[in-house]
């Protein structure tokens, strides 16, 4: 199987699994659950684009890097209150308003990108550093919160479901932080790769590494944090 097929495959899985995840749960899992669930938009689309006949693409291909970011801003918020609430052990609101406000997120964005230019190389290329940098840097935030959250339940049956999730963003660390350094460097240029074939090479390797652990650990962490909630 080809190896991009396989992460796209893995990436489904996990977001469906996220989404009916968020379904059976209580609210607090229910941001964490859908920034997850929107990774697979994030990552089918750009593949899908080539099938898509008809579509204005930069404009599919924007959104779809867009929708990334939206995504880790979601499931970061969702850790944010799951911190609070396993401090005081209250939080507040309904499931419905973080699926409306995420959808209405979503159209607005598309609204963004439909009433402005087409989209060039340079600026797909600006949104996509732009996802990438907000992933990078709001991993190791939510490393550092997932911890904290870890030491306020640890005698809970599902506290190893979020050492798993600090497993989960390290794959995404590696994934994500690759990728910008590939394009902050501009080593997919053939004269800068020619350069550095190594670093490219390197980089382009931990890159897919991390996107398809990053996968597997996902589809993975919700299935066991399923099984831990039973």
């Amino acid at each position: 199987m080809d190896w991009h097929i396989a992460q796209l495959v893995l990436w489904l899985i996990a977001g469906i699994v996220s989404f009916y995840f968020s379904i059976g749960n209580a609210r607090v899992w229910t941001s964490i659950a859908v920034g997850f669930g929107l990774i697979v938009i994030g990552e089918l689309l750009p593949q899908a684009v080539p099938y898509l006949p008809g579509v204005g693409v930069p404009r599919i291909e924007a959104m779809s890097y867009i929708v990334g970011t939206i995504s880790i801003l979601v499931m970061s918020h969702g850790f944010q209150e799951y911190y609070v609430f396993s401090r005081t052990l209250e939080f507040e609101g309904n499931k419905a308003v973080v699926y409306l406000a995420t959808l209405g997120v979503v159209i607005a964005s598309v609204i963004f990108v439909f009433i402005n230019p087409l989209p060039d190389e340079r600026t797909l290329e600006i949104i996509r550093v732009v996802e990438n940098s907000n992933w990078v840097f709001l991993s190791l935030i939510n490393i550092d919160l997932i911890r904290k959250i870890y030491a306020n339940i640890k005698d809970s049956p599902i506290s190893k479901g979020f050492i798993a999730f600090i497993v989960v963003f390290f794959f995404i660390f590696l994934w994500r932080g690759s990728e910008l350094y590939i394009q902050v460097y501009h080593f997919t240029d053939p004269a800068v790769g020619e350069l550095y074939p190594f670093r490219f090479q390197l980089s382009q390797i931990c890159s897919d590494v991390g996107n398809f652990l990053a996968g597997i650990s996902v589809g993975g962490t919700f299935f066991y944090l399923a099984r831990l909630l039973r």
